[in-house]
């Protein structure tokens, strides 16, 4: 399994996001130019320019129009997919650190950092309500002045929103109330990532208590539990078979110090059932900052802190495998 190799960032990628068909790949990194790629041969299909800072999340819409950005220069961005036409600036009081469409494709929930005596805020537009996108006009702000928000995805059939924080707590927010219904420390440091399972019925995290687990999303019950001995910064669910992706390592300040072997750069894969380490792919020179099965299960892509993006395309050995029970 021959990665493709693909350096278009300046600095280490923070987020990548496939589209739903699996064609587009979609990058951010901490640089300012938000980047497209074609998935099957890592082409460059081009950037979206605009952002004066590093971009911590993006996401696209299901069937590929609309991409929105957030970044540090404390705006997040809404932009035509194809042109690369900027649709709508909503500024905020702090950086924005996560971005995410609703499935249905109605709502944007965007949320900021606590900084600067400023809280932490969730802000939710109605994307059909043109006026509140032109005018900045959130139909709803919730504030949070305990732990900020690090991670969020919408819950299943988009009635619930879940946010993973700072110091390891996860919440399921109502969207009527816009009040939490659960909180549960599901772990004992920060939530790196949240990602769905393609049918929705489970949530992975991946948090730097070197853990990742997947989650009963409506409840936040543990179901198993994927141990390593590093900081997992992401992680993803695959669409065909009962394998976890986790990418992480040792924290980017201390990589100088140390060789890769040392840093444990490695993509780990796990059975999700049986929760047993089953192989693992290397290449990355520094910490996986993020990980994506491909939406067929064909493959994946991963970013790492050298601001590389590999794409995998599985051999048919992947497919052949059997674990052994």
């Amino acid at each position: 399994m021959k990665p493709i190799m693909c350096y278009g960032h300046e600095r280490s990628l923070t987020q990548i996001r496939y589209n739903r068909s699996g064609d587009l790949l979609f990058s951010v990194a901490k640089d300012t130019k938000p980047t497209v790629w074609f998935s099957h041969n890592g082409e460059r299909l081009g950037t979206y320019k605009g952002h004066k800072g590093a971009c911590w999340s993006i996401d696209v819409n299901w069937d590929s129009t609309h991409v929105v950005t957030g970044a540090a220069d404390n705006t997040a961005r809404v932009w035509d997919c194809e042109t690369g036409t900027e649709l709508h600036k909503l500024g905020t009081e702090t950086a924005v650190r996560t971005v995410r469409f609703n499935e249905a494709f109605n709502q944007l929930a965007v949320t900021t950092d606590q900084r600067m005596g400023f809280p932490c805020e969730i802000r939710l537009f109605d994307l059909n309500d043109s006026s509140q996108m032109k005018n900045n006009k959130p139909h709803t702000v919730v504030e949070l002045n305990d732990s900020k928000v690090t991670t969020a995805e919408w819950g299943p059939y988009d009635d619930t929103y879940i946010t993973g924080h700072e110091n390891g707590e996860m919440k399921l927010w109502d969207i009527k109330t816009w009040e939490p219904t659960t909180i549960v420390a599901v772990h004992d440091a920060q939530v790196n990532d949240i990602q769905m399972s393609p049918n929705r019925s489970c949530l992975i995290t991946a948090s730097k208590d070197h853990n990742s687990k997947l989650l009963d999303p409506k409840t936040f019950e543990v179901l198993k539990t994927y141990k390593t001995d590093r900081p997992v910064n992401s992680a993803s669910i695959s669409p065909i078979r009962d394998h976890v992706l986790l990418g992480g390592g040792q924290d980017a300040r201390d990589v100088t110090t140390t060789s890769t072997r040392a840093g444990k750069f490695e993509v780990r894969f796990f059975h999700e059932i049986f929760e047993e380490e089953i192989g693992r792919v290397k290449g990355h020179f520094g910490p996986i900052n993020t990980v994506q099965f491909h939406p067929d299960g064909t493959g994946f892509a991963s970013g790492g802190e050298d601001g590389y993006i590999r794409l995998h395309h599985f051999d048919q050995d992947y497919f052949n495998f059997q674990f052994a029970m």
